[in-house]
């Protein structure tokens, strides 16, 4: 009978810190939750606004740090507008292989692109962040605002 009662005892005991772990593992990623937060910046291009969900990185980061700017971009190849910043950007460059229309990338340390079309490329960008639902921008230099 003692060896029941002490069986029960350790059982239950476990059964508790079992759900006592479960509870906090759960409050943790709950707070993990809490704290990734969309950070995003507007964009108009030609008088269109637009937001970009911008990436978690350096680059994003310090690039808010230098908001608002006004700029013209210049066309390139029929799928890009770019501008050469006036500063340079912390960089962490990667071949995205593909370039998704949208994409909001660091050329170098200070060529800022704006890719408008889907397409195959070797180079290396580092990525700053995405524009959803970008129209095509047409093969015309575009007034470019970046605000906060």
């Amino acid at each position: 009978m003692k060896k029941w009662i002490l069986f029960l005892l350790v059982f239950s005991l476990c059964f508790l810190m079992v759900g006592c772990q479960s509870k906090t593992k759960e409050k943790k990623k709950e707070k993990n939750m809490d704290v990734k937060k969309e950070i995003t910046m507007n964009i108009k291009i030609d008088e269109k606004d637009y937001v970009i969900s911008l990436e978690d990185n350096e680059t994003s980061e310090e690039l808010l740090k230098h908001l608002p700017l006004e700029f013209t971009m210049q066309e390139l190849n029929g799928n890009e507008k770019y501008y050469d910043l006036d500063f340079s950007l912390p960089m962490s460059t990667y071949e995205p292989k593909t370039i998704q229309k949208g994409d909001v990338m660091l050329f170098g340390s200070n060529c800022l692109v704006i890719f408008y079309k889907t397409f195959d490329t070797s180079y290396s960008y580092t990525k700053i962040g995405t524009i959803e639902n970008l129209e095509d921008l047409g093969r015309e230099n575009v007034s470019v605002k970046l605000e906060k």
